[in-house]
Order: C-alpha cells, then sequence, then structure tokens
C-alpha cells in the first residue's frame, strides 16, 4: 500500500526510520529549517495559522501537496501502536497500519473515556465553551443535516482524541473539505485576542471533536489502534487537573 504518515513536530526531536513515516515541521512559515523535516509552508498551506491550528497546518499541507493513496497524522510524541517492549518499539509499522487497513479505510485511536464527562462538558471545563457554541451554529447553518450527530457525539463520555488518524486519500478529501470550512468560518467569528495559553490552540481542539461528527454522520467503517506517547504523562497530575477543571466550573455556574 502507498501509505504515508506525516510525523507533526515544531522543534528537533527523534524520529521513526521507517520510510512509512514522514516528519514534518509545523509552524515552520518565517522560521530557519530543521534538518530532516519537511516544511510545512511551501505548495499550499496555511503555516502562519500554526499557533491556532496546532497540528492542523501539517495535514493541511499533506491533503495539498502529498502524493499517496492513504495518508495519516502521527505527532512527535505520540503515534499508532503495536506490541512491543520498549515505547519507540511498540510504534506501529508498515505491516500495522496495512493489517489495520485491510479491514477499514480509516483507522483512529482506541477512544479515551471521561465516565462523568459528556464530551461537550469536558471541552467546556478544559477551554472556553463559546468555541462550540459558535461551533454549532455554524453546523446549523452550513450543513444542518450534522446536527444530530452533534448532538450524539457531544452527548458522549467517550471519544476519539489527539488529531491523530489514517485515511484513504479520497475520504480525506472528503474529510477536509468540510473540516476546513467549519475551522475558517469559525476563525472569522471566534475572538482569541483574550485567550492565554493553550486555549490560543483553539481550532485544533475543535477539530478534536469534529472528526466524530464527520465519522458519525457519514457512517464511515473504521478501525482503532492504540497510543503510544513516547514521554511520561502524569498521569495523576491530569486525574486531579480533570476533576478540579470540572467542580470549580459547577461552582461558577
Amino acid at each position: 500500500m502507498n501509505v504515508k504518515i506525516i510525523v507533526a513536530a515544531h522543534k528537533q526531536y527523534w524520529m521513526p526510520k521507517d520510510s512509512l513515516y514522514l516528519p514534518i515541521y509545523v509552524g515552520s512559515f518565517g522560521k530557519p529549517s530543521i534538518e530532516g523535516f519537511q516544511r510545512d509552508d511551501v505548495g499550499a498551506h496555511i503555516s502562519a495559522r500554526n499557533a491556532s491550528f496546532c497540528e492542523l497546518t501539517g495535514i493541511y499541507w499533506a491533503w495539498k501537496n502529498l502524493d499517496a493513496d492513504y495518508i495519516g497524522l502521527a505527532h512527535y510524541r505520540r503515534y499508532f501502536a503495536r506490541f512491543g517492549f520498549s515505547k519507540k518499539g511498540r510504534i506501529a509499522t508498515q505491516k500495522t497500519i496495512e493489517r489495520a487497513l485491510a479491514k477499514a479505510d480509516v483507522i483512529l485511536p482506541k477512544e479515551r473515556r471521561y465516565f462523568i464527562e459528556t464530551n461537550y462538558s469536558h471541552y467546556a471545563h478544559a477551554h472556553h465553551e463559546q468555541d462550540l457554541i459558535l461551533s454549532r451554529e455554524i453546523l446549523i447553518e452550513r450543513c444542518p443535516d450534522y446536527l444530530a450527530a452533534w448532538e450524539r457525539v457531544m452527548n458522549r463520555t467517550h471519544g476519539h482524541r489527539f488529531n491523530i488518524f489514517v485515511m484513504k486519500k479520497e475520504l480525506l478529501n472528503r474529510y477536509l473539505d468540510w473540516l476546513f470550512d467549519m475551522l475558517f468560518t469559525l476563525e472569522t467569528r471566534l475572538d482569541i485576542s483574550t485567550y492565554t495559553g493553550t486555549d490560543r490552540r483553539a481550532f485544533g481542539y475543535v477539530s478534536e471533536r469534529l472528526l466524530d461528527v464527520w465519522i458519525e454522520h457519514n457512517q464511515i467503517p473504521y478501525v482503532e489502534l492504540p497510543v503510544v506517547n513516547l514521554e511520561n504523562q502524569h498521569w495523576l497530575s491530569k486525574i486531579l487537573n480533570f476533576l478540579k477543571r470540572k467542580f470549580a466550573y459547577r461552582n461558577v455556574e
């Protein structure tokens, strides 16, 4: 299979040797190159929007400029996984990806489960609820037939995260046409000038939720693979912050 997975990175970092993976320097516009990394500011690109679109500037570049039958997105610290004894040894190989694609034309990461939060409330507690309010309004205006899928997805307590996926190019074209139409419209209406820290990555975060909406509405078959993170996750801290955001938000309401 002609499969290429871009690995989004904003700095020099270890990369897999497998030719399946293409390191891409996201947000490279106006910056010196990183040796061995593809820049995302050549050809058709949105590299200058990286601060708010995150890894999406990489997948946009791949969509517009990369010739492959299947295109995927991974992060420099986070990949689809296979069995292995070390973190780097668990990164999915060409064979792993081909076996998955023999079952479906889309690969997604195993869902993250929140148990006490819905996809909507989790976002609202962690970021700015206005991001989702405006996204829903745009959805109703531009593709109202997606609203039922939006409501189902947002009311679930589990979803696919990280903007990690592999798709057949035909499906990728359909998905990204729809996604960037939504996000570019949101960009004209959402004022992030007062956002601080990671909240400025609003369009990247919103896109994580929109992926499941698109999959749900179009009833796209997919397979799931586990994810390996090359760096420590500090789960206790993550869980405590998760609970703190949830109950602090409720107290404000």
